[in-house]
Parts: C-alpha cells; structure tokens; sequence
C-alpha cells in the first residue's frame, strides 16, 4: 500500500458544464406529485415552483435504487433528475406503482438538456444568498441552487435540448464530477444500488429526507434509523493518491478481510489523485483508511449532520 501528501485540493472554476451522464424521467397527469409523492423520501404534495427537492427511491427494506433532484415544471409536469445508468430501471419500478393514479411517467432524457453552473457562470446575481434547493424559472430555464463545492457556488440548469449552451467558461466533465464530490450530497449510480439507507449517505443532513409526510415504500426502516439511535454508518469525503470508483470496498487498520466502508462516488482531483464521498462505519472514522493500494485521507466535511435523535 502507498502513502503519499497530497496536495490541497484547488476551487472549483468559474464555468458551465454539460451534465450528460444524468438523464430526467417526466412525470405527466393531474396526479403526477401526488403519485410520485407517495414513492421518495421527500415531500411533493407541497413542492412549489420555488423550490426542488433531493430525494431518494428506496426498497421495502430502506434500501436506496435512485437519488434524484425533483422540481415541479411550470406546466405542472414533474421532472427528476438522475444518473443516466439507474434511469430505464428506475423508470420501470416506479412505472409499476402508478395503477389507477391519472400519471404517466416517461424518459424525457433527450427532451431537456442539463448543466451545471459553477461560481460566476451562475444566474441569478443573489444565488448565492439562496439555499440549497431553491428554484428559479426563467423563460424556458428552470435553475437550482445546489450545495456549493469548496466553497463555490453551483448550480443546476434544466434546459429544452434545442436551446444551445448557456453563456459562460466551458468546463469539462471531470473537473464537475470533482465539484459534486467536493460538495459531500452523492448521486447514486448502478455499483451502489441497494447498499444504503439514506442516512448512510447523510441525506437528512442535506434536504433529502422528510420524516413529517406520509407513507413511501422503506419509509419504516428509515424513520427507525433515525429515530432510535441506530446510525452507524456516515458519509464523508475522502482522498487518496490511486484511483477509486464507485462500489469499492474501503478497509481499515490494514485490515484487508472486514471492509468497513464503501465508496459510493469518486472523482479525479484536479490536482493529483482521486477524491470519493465514501460511506464508512463510524467506528472506523478515527484509524487509518485504504482501499486499493493507497490510503484514504477523510477531508473535512463540507456540512454540518443533523443529530440523531
């Protein structure tokens, strides 16, 4: 195994990227937010145009098979954001839910294109006196504000895909995925599906959960997580100096036969080597870390946990 000092990671540029490793799956009917209400960790009955939501879509055992970032359209559509390799699963299991509710739920993924905006490309001069999750439409745009990265201020763009590129420094791919990582709230993607409860990945920490709406299918497993004291495992941000990928396992104390935690999402560091939000049993978080030939360095957490209660 190496060990090796890397060096600080940079701040993300200004600059807009396109986002095509996501897709978006359309919900359409006069009971699309009821429908999808009842199946994520977040509320949608009262989703308004002024905001998104962060959400999961669990098994009957809590168990994540998607993250998405969900708005309310204009129009009255509902439109989640996902990663493109969970999508045709995805828009299958949920398919199977609608029966009589007036929704139908297609792969809008070629209708709308998706960037991201990062520091002075963002819109909205005061966008960054919004939290999280807030939403704006404009003209045919709906941007929101998503959790900064190294302090940077980003956002998520949701565009007609016949629009062009918004105005703004092209930034490649790598150096967004580096971004999303940076700002500690995962995507989930196909090596993780079913690896975690929500609050593995911090999700109530950063919007993702609702424990005052209704029903929704691993909603019991998720509220006993929270709720009696049980969290075990957190999500940090990590770095090391070889490649990590999502679905590696992340061991401890050299210790290579009980792996203690799993990366969820990595990234390459614009400055050497590679950082990852990785999901660690908390008793781990104080030793050594490694996973492959080369350790894992935990870097501060970029927002505060919600105490378990």
């Amino acid at each position: 195994m190496t060990s090796q000092n890397l060096l600080p990671s940079p701040s993300l540029p200004d600059g807009v990227a396109r986002l095509s490793h996501l897709g978006v799956i359309r919900i359409h009917g006069e009971d699309s937010a009821k429908f999808i209400h009842g199946q994520l960790t977040q509320d949608f009955a009262l989703l308004g145009l002024d905001q998104a939501r962060l959400a999961a879509f669990c098994s009957a055992k809590g168990r994540m098979q998607a993250s998405f970032v969900g708005i309310k359209a204009p129009d009255g559509d509902i439109l989640l954001v996902c990663s493109r390799d969970l999508l045709p699963n995805t828009l299958k299991r949920l398919s199977m839910f609608v029966m009589r509710a007036k929704a139908k739920l297609t792969d809008a993924s070629e209708d709308f294109a998706l960037w991201g905006l990062a520091g002075n490309a963002t819109k909205n001069i005061a966008a960054g006196a919004y939290p999280a999750w807030a939403k704006w439409d404009i003209d045919q745009d709906s941007i929101i504000n998503l959790y900064p990265a190294a302090g940077v201020p980003r956002q998520l763009l949701i565009r007609p895909a016949n629009l062009g590129a918004p105005e703004g420094p092209e930034m490649g791919l790598p150096v967004w995925q580096w971004g999303e990582v940076m700002s500690g709230v995962a995507t989930l993607t196909a090596p993780v599906v079913e690896a975690f409860v929500p609050q593995m990945l911090n999700y109530e920490s950063v919007g993702g959960v609702s424990f005052k709406k209704g029903c929704y299918p691993g909603q019991e497993v998720v509220a006993r997580s929270q709720f009696r004291g049980t969290l075990k495992r957190r999500a940090f941000v990590g770095q090391s100096a070889s490649l990590l990928s999502a679905g590696q396992e992340v061991f401890a104390n050299g210790d290579a036969d009980q792996p203690v935690g799993l990366v969820v999402q990595a990234a390459p560091d614009p400055q050497g080597g590679y950082v990852a939000i990785v999901s660690l049993q908390l008793s781990a978080t104080e030793g050594p870390l490694s996973a492959g030939d080369s350790e894992i360095q935990l870097l501060p957490l970029p927002y505060p946990l919600l105490e378990d209660i």
